[in-house]
């Protein structure tokens, strides 16, 4: 924290201190508002700096008001995406159809902002780093709440008391195990799984995605600009969510190359890129559904707390919604007003979100030659559709509450 920062903020009662674990989106979105209001606010990352590039994702609806109040939104909309296109191919790689993508995520072109999830994460980084003290290369090792405050060990060997902790770390949260246990009781897998990395560009793609289909099985070809590289994607149905897999990097790619072993089109090089790749992302398709978001001093904020699957196209914008509802909540109440006003005010906001997609239900990768033609038949009649005016409900369904006073 800033020699500036610290005096700027000097009070004659001491500022309430907050830990948050994660600093992606949720955690230093998290960490402007909480700082907005008072607190004094630490980071820990287990990383050892912020990840750069990284896929495109969506801020739409009410998060765009969330950034906007942030002072980001000019920057985020100059790094905008302009993606023009959408091609579908079948397993033969013929084209099946060609989209406008608001005909298919419900966004509004002109309005929704679509950025590289590096962009996002360095404008947060930016507008939060003078105030708020990061920790990279740690992690919380252990939490023993009291009723006094929060004691945390890290990894890196110090200990620390602090008023309250925030889990913002992510689809498999250890701040969510060491309060509530293990991910499965509360992790809804969607049937399906998928890895992403980037590759070399040598299919003249611009602004646009290529998604090749067979049941069960999708490859995409992602171009945000006109890059060297685009973003591979594939995806995958799968009976059970592969645990084992998700901090193993090497069963990661043994299984997707497995699955993917005989598929064709461009798919063969997609996996010796996806071998080569040093960002390598892989996970389930699932939802994180919990009955409470907090526990004593401690709450969960994000993917955390309620991830609703990137099919949902609302995890980073649900992330900026909680954290912007979560700091307003504790601005003039305690902890325990401010966590039971969070779940409050935001929960219908969270559950909405999270039934756009119903288990085993993704329309774009059917898992049945049926289901397959079914779909294809529904993007032939979009085909040269004109957009939606104005999104789905889902996205805008919360109304902010006022920033509020220090």
């Amino acid at each position: 924290m800033t020699r500036t920062g610290q005096l700027r903020d000097i009070r004659t009662t001491p500022r309430r201190t907050a830990l948050i674990s994660g600093a992606s989106i949720a955690g230093p979105a998290l960490a402007f508002w909480l700082n907005r209001y008072g607190f004094a606010v630490t980071v820990v990352e287990k990383a050892g700096a912020l990840r750069d590039g990284g896929y495109p994702i969506d801020v739409r609806g009410t998060a765009l008001e969330v950034v906007r109040r942030m002072g980001i939104l000019p920057r985020l909309r100059e790094a905008h995406i302009d993606l023009r296109r959408l091609t579908f191919l079948d397993g033969d790689g013929g084209e099946v159809a060609s989209v406008d993508p608001h005909t298919l995520t419900g966004g509004v072109a002109g309005q929704d902002v679509e950025v590289r999830r590096g962009d996002l994460t360095d404008a947060l980084y930016t507008a939060v780093r003078d105030d708020v003290e990061f920790l990279f290369n740690d992690s919380i090792a252990t939490l023993d709440q009291s009723g006094d405050g929060v004691d945390v060990t890290f990894r890196g060997g110090s200990t620390r008391t602090f008023d309250m902790v925030f889990g913002a770390d992510g689809l498999h949260s250890r701040t969510r195990e060491f309060l509530f246990g293990p991910e499965e009781q509360f992790h809804r897998y969607l049937g399906y799984c998928f890895a992403g990395f980037t590759m070399r560009n040598t299919f003249g793609l611009s602004h646009e995605t290529v998604l090749w289909n067979t049941p069960g099985r999708a490859a995409a070809l992602y171009a945000v600009g006109d890059d060297d590289e685009v973003h591979g994607f594939l995806n995958f149905a799968h009976p059970e969510p592969p645990f084992d897999a998700f901090r193993n990097p090497q069963a990661q790619r043994d299984l997707v190359s497995k699955v993917f072993a005989d598929a064709g089109w461009e798919v063969p090089g997609m996996l010796a890129a996806m071998h080569d790749a040093d960002d390598l992302f892989f996970d389930a398709v699932s939802q994180i559904r919990m009955p409470r978001w907090s526990s004593g001093r401690v709450a969960l904020v994000g993917d955390a707390a309620y991830a609703p699957s990137f099919l949902t196209g609302q995890g980073s914008s649900l992330a900026l919604v909680g954290a912007y509802m979560l700091a307003a909540s504790l601005a003039d109440r305690d902890h325990a007003a401010g966590f039971a006003a969070y779940e409050d005010d935001t929960r219908e906001f969270v559950t909405l979100n999270q039934d756009q997609v119903r288990e085993g239900d993704a329309a774009l990768f059917p898992t049945t030659a049926r289901a397959l033609e079914q779909r294809n038949d529904m993007l032939r009649e979009l085909s040269g559709a004109v957009p939606a005016s104005a999104g789905r409900p889902a996205h805008s369904a919360l109304a902010l509450p006022p920033i509020r006073p220090r």
